[in-house]
């Protein structure tokens, strides 16, 4: 099983820099069982980061195997929501931008 590291770094060769064009965001990542990481999408880039953002614009709870599932396209991340494998804080809406900026 892939750590939360290279699993991040997978998200991170999924980036679409079209569809972060103007935005100035932090999505922050608590890995229950891992170590928390935190994505800076700035108009077309994307910087990871490990530990904890000083402010965070969403915040996604979930283990590695629910990150994994979620990055690889095995596991649909609504339906995750939806069954309580991932919780969210701060502004939920941005988690939902995520697809278009890391589609599968």
């Amino acid at each position: 099983m892939s750590s939360a590291a290279e699993t991040i770094e997978n998200l991170k060769n999924k980036f679409n820099p079209e569809a972060a064009a103007g935005l100035d965001l932090v999505y922050q990542f608590d890995i229950e069982d891992g170590e928390n990481y935190y994505l800076i999408v700035k108009d077309k880039t994307c910087d990871v980061k490990a530990g904890n953002a000083e402010q965070a614009d969403c915040t996604l709870i979930m283990n590695t195997e629910t990150l994994k599932g979620i990055v690889s396209g095995e596991t649909d991340g609504m339906q995750a929501f939806m069954a309580g494998k991932v919780r969210t804080e701060g502004n939920m809406m941005l988690a939902l931008k995520l697809g278009e900026i890391f589609p599968n």
